[in-house]
């Protein structure tokens, strides 16, 4: 037995199953390469769901960490630190003329801030309203609030009633949204891009139409940026490239750069919409979580990331569809946030045959495989990958074709 069998076989023994065994145990990272506990080496391509954005082992994030770490670990929400404050005004200062007056609460993950998120919402639109409209295929997290607004039946239905009315449009449709979205609705919950979905594109002028329908009807816009926003798609957040203004904005994942941690951001009303008492969090704005946040904008920032996702997420796009192979049917995303849909429902196969070329992809939908790298990734590394695929499709198709 190797040493991967041996940890998976620990695992099945310690952990609860909501995962099932992951087939890769990881042991080390340096840059956008990581190590088994076998010594095999891997190109990552995931970045840990969109999380890992310098990569793994980037001087500037282990630096930040363990200074924070040996000064203070933890504060409570009983006393402030420096950090948060800090953090806090560089996110509202990333948003530019939008966030003037904005207001910022740190959770621990995507599904806290989308907690938040709900409370925040309800509490600002008061007893009038009474309904949620959120998007079908959308996914804002696992607890019973987030779950409620997440549009997929199979992960949402065996947990219910919720408690809430959620109503569920197809996502990218103006027309069936605008027609939700009454005068009884307390708020639109969507994501700009639909990233659990399979990095969903909505058409051109879709988060303008929902901002149009949101102030027709007096209802908050919140966007979930948990996946695209700190500058995944090419701008600090992909609602800046969209020219709309939320009036709650989610993010988590790429901001602590592997450290746990959330934002929920309201404007307007918003901000100040929470009175004394209304949320709260123990570890939320923790002194190491924050310290990770500041590296990670402060590198995109002087390592011209953004610049990075835009120029490499093209060049990975267009050489991916170069390739012209028939199991690509399209590529979609924006920066380094792309889905490469496949003509089969071969995702699978597809990320099996790429781990063992020492690449790790995500199959995210039967047909659609996700690239999420860090957004340090080079040119080369781009090239490494393009260079493979052709050669892990081939693999996928005959697989698919051998077992019938």
């Amino acid at each position: 037995m190797g040493a991967t069998e041996e940890l998976q076989a620990r695992f099945d023994a310690a952990l609860m199953p909501t995962y099932g065994t992951p087939p890769i145990a990881l042991a080390r990272g340096e840059g956008r390469y990581v190590w088994d506990v076998d010594g095999r080496r891997y190109l990552d391509l995931i970045a840990g769901i969109a999380v890992s954005a310098l990569g793994h082992g980037h001087p500037a994030l282990t630096e930040a960490v363990s200074a924070q770490v040996a000064r203070l670990a933890h504060t409570s929400n009983l006393f402030l630190h420096e950090g948060e404050v800090e953090l806090a005004e560089r996110l509202i200062g990333l948003l530019g003329g939008a966030g003037e007056g904005a207001r910022v609460f740190f959770t621990n993950s995507g599904t806290e801030a989308n907690e938040a998120a709900l409370k925040l919402v309800k509490r600002a639109a008061g007893p009038g309203r009474d309904h949620i409209v959120a998007a079908a295929s959308g996914f804002h997290g696992r607890s019973l609030g987030a779950l409620a607004l997440t549009g997929k039946a199979a992960i949402r239905e065996p947990f219910g009633p919720f408690g809430l009315d959620v109503r569920f449009v197809p996502y990218g449709d103006a027309a069936a949204l605008r027609e939700a979205v009454t005068d009884s609705c307390i708020a639109v919950f969507v994501e700009p891009t639909q990233g659990e979905a399979g990095v969903v594109v909505p058409p051109r002028d879709y988060l303008r139409d929902v901002r149009a329908a949101c102030d027709a009807a007096g209802a908050a816009l919140v966007l979930d940026e948990i996946q695209s926003g700190v500058g995944r798609t090419g701008h600090w957040f992909a609602h800046q490239g969209a020219g709309v203004v939320p009036d709650v904005l989610t993010l988590a994942k790429g901001l602590g750069g592997g450290l746990p941690i959330g934002a929920c951001v309201g404007f307007g009303d918003h901000a100040t919409a929470f009175a004394k008492g209304d949320h709260g969090s123990t570890f939320g704005g923790n002194p190491v979580a924050v310290a990770a946040a500041l590296a990670v904008l402060d590198t995109i920032e002087s390592e011209k990331l953004l610049a990075n996702a835009v120029e490499l997420g093209e060049l990975l796009a267009e050489r991916v569809r170069a390739i012209g192979h028939p199991l690509v049917a399209e590529v979609r995303g924006a920066g380094l946030w792309r889905a490469i849909r496949l003509s089969q429902q071969a995702a699978a196969e597809v990320q099996a045959r790429a781990a063992a070329h020492g690449l790790l992809v995500n199959a995210v939908a039967p047909d659609v495989i996700r690239i999420a790298p860090p957004l340090t990734i080079t040119r080369a590394e781009i090239e490494e990958f393009t260079g493979a695929l052709p050669a892990v499709l081939d693999e996928a198709a005959a697989g698919r074709e051998a077992s019938g």
